[in-house]
């Protein structure tokens, strides 16, 4: 019998028939309850289970990154697609698509440039700064010192004291902050940094992101839906907008 058709799908992420549901291997009734979603997340991207405490620092970048207000695009976008009178699936959709590489992309960017750091120290950072004056995962434009950073470098640096993490990505940070001093690092950078040192890759640093920033987007748009509004705008109805012609 010809296996064309099952070699299509062929995947090593889940294996479902049925009375069975694996999971990377493992039957998905043995992780019920027994692992937490910071694991789970990790088992299904990396197919192993990671050792508690790097389950935590991964989960500790995750919750920092959930929500930064309805005047983010993402989630502004989710609050007024909600009053569109489509579900909250479409309105998180709506949201996570805007996560481009303006909005949602500097971690990605930023485990790239750190990655260049690692291997080139300074002539990286004068490449990047080149291009461009902002540096993917440094500055923001309403922090002048954003509060998520000291925490997540915190927890990197236990980590590294305790051989947990190589610390190779923490110190590349730490030295572009130095370098472009007195701008330092915000969320995408402090998450960048614990993401690299984890060791995924930079694609995923942006698909960690989108996850992360998923529960913010939810909230937002299930909080909409409660306050009776149709048709929402991006601007009150008694603000109308410049006319430019």
């Amino acid at each position: 019998m010809s296996t064309e058709a099952a070699d299509w799908w062929g995947t090593a992420v889940s294996r479902v028939s049925p009375g069975l549901i694996e999971l990377r291997g493992h039957p998905v009734q043995e992780l019920i309850g027994k692992v937490g979603f910071g694991q789970m997340i990790w088992l299904m991207l990396r197919g192993e289970l990671p050792e508690a405490r790097r389950a935590a620092l991964l989960e500790a970048a995750l919750v920092a990154g959930v929500d930064h207000g309805p005047h983010a695009p993402s989630i502004a976008v989710a609050r007024m697609a909600i009053t569109c009178g489509v579900g909250l699936n479409n309105a998180v959709a709506t949201g996570v698509n805007l996560l481009g590489d303006v909005h949602g992309g500097a971690g990605e960017q930023c485990v790239r440039l750190l990655e260049e750091v690692v291997e080139e120290g300074d002539e990286a950072v004068a490449r990047w700064r080149a291009r461009d004056r902002y540096l993917p995962g440094f500055g923001h434009r309403f922090h002048s010192y954003d509060p998520r950073r000291d925490p997540l470098l915190h927890l990197v640096a236990e980590a590294r004291s305790d051989g947990l993490v190589p610390g190779h990505f923490l110190e590349a940070a730490l030295r572009v902050e130095r370098i472009i001093h007195p701008v330092p690092m915000n969320i995408d950078g402090a998450t960048a940094v614990v993401y690299a040192e984890l060791g995924f890759p930079a694609p995923l640093a942006r698909g960690l992101f989108v996850l992360s920033r998923s529960v913010g987007i939810l909230a937002h748009a299930w909080e909409e839906s409660g306050q009776g509004r149709r048709n929402k705008g991006p601007l009150p109805p008694s603000i109308q907008p410049t006319y430019l012609g």
